[in-house]
């Protein structure tokens, strides 16, 4: 799991452009929405690659790869997060959330369940 720093591409007198994802190739496009104390996840995909842009709301993630210790982050409106290939994650939304994932690798419509392994044990 990356967090990734948002820096501002371009700014002038009309605002601002951040440019969350930049030279990769994006399969699918998705907003999730999340009630309070919504869990999701609990999978992992072998070779999707995700970015997941928080909206609105607060949310507890974890993740893991394989033989490693399980890392924990607290997402907060505006936070950018790169979950890789192989790694195990949940999420559980601490109030009402609104999240954007950008994928690469097989996600959007009849491919949304092709590259999604879920765990035996739960992360959360």
């Amino acid at each position: 799991m990356e967090k990734i720093e948002i820096k501002v591409s371009f700014e002038d007198i009309r605002g601002k452009i951040f440019d969350l994802v930049q030279n990769e190739e994006i399969n699918a496009v998705t907003i999730i929405t999340f009630n309070k104390g919504a869990i999701r996840g609990n999978h992992y995909h072998k070779s999707t690659i995700q970015w997941n842009y928080l909206i609105k709301g607060k949310i507890h993630i974890l993740s893991q790869f394989p033989n490693e210790e399980t890392v924990e982050l607290l997402l907060l409106p505006g936070d950018l997060l790169k979950v890789g290939a192989d790694e195990r994650h949940a999420l559980k939304a601490l109030e009402e959330s609104l999240l954007l994932v950008m994928t690469k690798g097989p996600r959007g419509g009849k491919e949304y369940e092709v590259d999604t392994f879920r765990l035996e044990k739960p992360l959360i």
